[in-house]
């Protein structure tokens, strides 16, 4: 039996290597998004075109990438994932490298929104692949190293930009489309994962040789948003990503800070780039936000979504502090890459403007990180297997146009802001304003703490239900043809009669 289960489920080396590879990927993707904003001025005098449009590309991004997911997250909860996130991994390295290569605004603009539609494909269909991969006591812990290695990314791109394209913009495009096509190498010898394996309702009927085969269909697109939970965990993102939406300017805030304290823009650059970076090392921390979430929801339904709304509610004050206190930048001006960052570095301890803005940085950013693996396995946990990738991608998509009109309008508020407030001021002043958009994600995610203990105790039923439907290998092979109104059944039947609630 036990070495029935080994073949079945992979060996425990194949595991973690495929659990590696995607959380990887999650992160080059990222890293891709990251590379644009730090190199805003060198793109736009090298392409003769104002900031703002360079700010508009990377708006236009996340809406692109986003609508594209839900089309991947369907098709991907229907069909073979593995095929689909080897395609869009090269979609997306096919357009940063034609980005490094645009002699125009409209060649880079196009390169940029191809990459976006192979991105979308890492992030939703992956999504499905990790959740089926790890069993719910342990979600928040894994998502937390998903969601740590999309914002690991963020950074890397973020650093990558500044150092390789301070003297070259089109440096990093072309590294990072280089490490793409090595990751597109890497998906080949990845565990194939079966869905629905790692739920604890169906581990006996699929030890016996049976097949999750439940499929997502569009009937089922009603149910999703009619489940309370899904409504909750998908509306935060139009406010929460305003917010996140408005820090990728964070390094022009220090690139001009640094500007205005003197420094040539080749310095500027770096400078903004670095200090952007290390302050938002607190993202770390979501480790013990999924680690939080993880050990509050064996003892209560409530807990992971407790644990974002006290997470994204509680940083505000921080992130205030930190846009609205100025800094002293103390590096060499035109000095080696290396010399500007031992100079930054050593300006933790040395410079107390810089220490103190640094532990905010990584408060802030430590409680705000709770929200992200909190979200992904609330996603798995309210959620049927069939369903995840489809769920996440409608929550990316309503993500990506938060993220997009903070990225867009952020942009805007600055110009606006700037007849009172001269740079890098008015930088600091919109930041600081669009972090208030926190607070309604705060309290959507306290009513979905309401919701998620019978979404939960529903879709636990409905997977035991189908376990059981037939004996033997075929219990989990059945597709029953009034699925639907089973599931229907079911969540009526928890909300009509809800579990007490801690």
């Amino acid at each position: 039996m036990a070495g029935t289960r080994i073949s079945r489920r992979g060996n425990a080396a194949h595991r973690f290597y495929s659990v590696v590879v995607f959380v990887v990927l999650a992160s080059l993707d990222n890293v891709a998004i990251g590379l644009v904003p730090p190199l805003y001025g060198p793109i736009a005098g090298a392409l003769g075109v104002p900031k703002g449009l360079l700010g508009l590309v990377t708006a236009a991004s996340f809406l692109v990438s986003a609508v594209a997911a839900v089309a991947w997250a369907y098709v991907g909860d229907r069909a073979d994932r593995k095929p689909l996130l080897m395609v869009g991994t090269l979609i997306w390295a096919a357009g940063t490298g034609a980005s490094g290569l645009a002699p125009d605004y409209p060649v880079f603009l196009a390169a940029q929104l191809l990459a976006a539609v192979g991105l979308g494909a890492v992030g939703s269909v992956g999504f499905s692949v990790v959740t089926d991969l790890i069993s719910p006591r342990r979600r928040g812990l894994v998502m937390s190293f998903w969601g740590l290695s999309q914002g690991v990314g963020t950074l890397v791109g973020t650093l990558t930009g500044g150092i390789l394209g301070s003297t070259d913009w089109r440096r990093p495009f072309l590294v990072v489309t280089v490490v793409g096509l090595a990751a597109t190498v890497a998906y080949l010898f990845t565990y194939d994962v079966r869905r629905g394996q790692s739920e604890p309702e169906l581990a006996r009927a699929m030890d016996a040789g049976g097949e999750y085969d439940h499929r997502i269909s569009r009937a089922d697109l009603p149910r999703i948003l009619a489940r309370r939970t899904n409504r909750w965990l998908i509306l935060q993102g139009l406010t929460a990503q305003a917010a996140f939406g408005s820090l990728v300017w964070l390094p022009v805030l220090f690139t001009e800070r640094a500007r205005e304290q003197g420094y040539s823009a080749v310095t500027a650059v770096l400078v903004g780039s670095l200090f952007a970076t290390l302050f938002q090392l607190g993202g770390v921390l979501s480790i013990v936000g999924g680690l939080v979430g993880d050990a509050l929801q064996r003892r209560t339904p409530r807990g992971r979504a407790l644990v974002a709304a006290a997470g994204v509610l509680a940083a505000l004050p921080f992130y205030l502090v930190l846009f609205l206190v100025p800094i002293r930048i103390d590096v060499p001006d035109g000095g080696s890459s290396a010399a500007v960052v031992s100079a930054v570095l050593a300006s933790v301890l040395t410079e107390p403007t810089v220490g103190l803005s640094l532990l905010t940085a990584v408060v802030a950013l430590a409680l705000t990180s709770a929200n992200s693996p909190n979200w992904f396995a609330l996603i798995a946990d309210v959620n049927p297997p069939e369903h995840r990738g489809t769920v996440y991608s409608l929550g990316n998509l309503v993500n990506g146009v938060g993220r997009a009109a903070g990225n867009g309008l952020v942009g805007a508020a600055f110009d606006g802001l700037r007849a009172a407030f001269p740079p890098p001021l008015n930088y600091a002043v919109g930041l600081a304003a669009f972090q208030l958009f926190f607070i309604p994600t705060g309290l959507m995610y306290w009513l979905a703490a309401r919701t998620s203990p019978d979404d939960i105790h529903s879709m636990r039923t409905l997977l035991h239900s189908r376990a059981h439907h037939r004996r033997g290998a075929a219990a989990v092979r059945h597709v029953d043809p009034d699925r639907h109104q089973e599931q229907d059944q079911i969540e009526r039947q928890g909300r009509e009669h809800p579990r007490r609630r801690d």
